[in-house]
């Protein structure tokens, strides 16, 4: 790795999209153009048009961002997790600029990097923490697994014409039990993602919860659950049921054996995100899923 300058930001890019190396170019040329650093996967620089001052590093660690003020991730949903898990094990704040659809953690769209990296420059940003979640994976009573999730960890059936049969759980006591196709547990960051397309609630982002949406359940009380930001929910999967499967945040995956028992707490470490607007969530929410509001006055005055 090269000497580092006084200000270093990390780019971390989707270099399968050629929007993104575009992109990545553009951001690249304004940073050094101002004078700050700029540091690289060298994995991702071989698809990269890049100058030879940016910083290079080989292998993809927290530690590869050691002195960096901010990471930017220029990608979809998909590349921006993978970026929330660099921000959450250096503690380096993640500013997202969305080159996918609904792109729920970032901050900015593609036409925005020339105001991205005047933000970044001036250091005109805001730093919020997103709570996550911690997953343990219990088999025979003993913790065989350990995740996290900042969006949701979702026990799924493996096999597609048949139910996995579960039996949820909050604060150590039992709720119900059903057939289902899955549950997911999710943080209010992750309830507009896949707890969302499994008819879960919008949750904005500054109330502290847990939810628990069952996906496709064969039951009469099979409704999305809100509970308090200190519960333990768990999801036991039965022992006469096929395998489950747990994903955490699509991106990390285990095998479930029945009689496997998944448990979801608050994490100990949150994720935090840059933020250059002040708009509110309503806002944000009305945008990215185009929502119509024609005909609206307002509140009278």
């Amino acid at each position: 790795m090269t000497q580092t300058r006084a200000r270093t930001v990390f780019l971390l890019a989707h270099t399968g999209r050629p929007a993104a190396i575009r992109s990545a170019e553009l951001v690249v040329q304004g940073l050094l153009r101002s004078g700050l650093g700029v540091r690289v996967l060298e994995a991702e620089a071989a698809d990269l048009p890049l100058p030879p001052e940016v910083e290079l590093v080989k292998e993809a660690t927290p530690s590869c961002l050691d002195a960096c003020e901010l990471l930017i991730v220029l990608g979809g949903d998909g590349t921006l997790l993978r970026g929330a898990e660099f921000a959450r094990a250096s503690g380096v704040p993640m500013l997202g600029v969305n080159l996918g659809r609904v792109g729920f953690l970032a901050e900015a769209e593609r036409d925005d990097l020339d105001k991205v990296v005047d933000r970044v420059v001036t250091r005109e940003y805001e730093v919020e923490e997103r709570m996550t979640i911690d997953v343990e994976v219990h088999r025979n009573g003993d913790v065989v697994h350990r995740d996290w999730a900042l969006n949701e960890a979702a026990v799924q059936k493996i096999e597609p014409e048949r139910m996995l049969e579960v039996v949820l759980e909050i604060d150590g006591r039992p709720v119900t039990g059903f057939g289902c196709d899955g549950i997911v547990c999710a943080t209010p960051t992750g309830s507009t993602a896949y707890a969302f397309s499994a008819g879960g609630p919008v949750v904005w982002p500054e109330v502290e919860a847990l939810l628990m949406v069952p996906i496709s359940a064969h039951a009469l009380f099979a409704k999305p659950l809100i509970t308090s930001p200190d519960s333990v929910l768990a999801v036991e999967v039965q022992q006469h049921t096929p395998h489950g499967v747990l994903w955490c945040d699509g991106r990390r995956t285990l095998e479930l054996p029945a009689g496997a028992r998944v448990e979801v707490r608050r994490g100990a470490v949150p994720v935090r995100l840059a933020r250059l607007h002040h708009a509110v969530f309503t806002d944000r929410l009305v945008a990215k899923f185009a929502l119509p509001v024609a005909g609206w006055r307002g509140a009278p005055h």
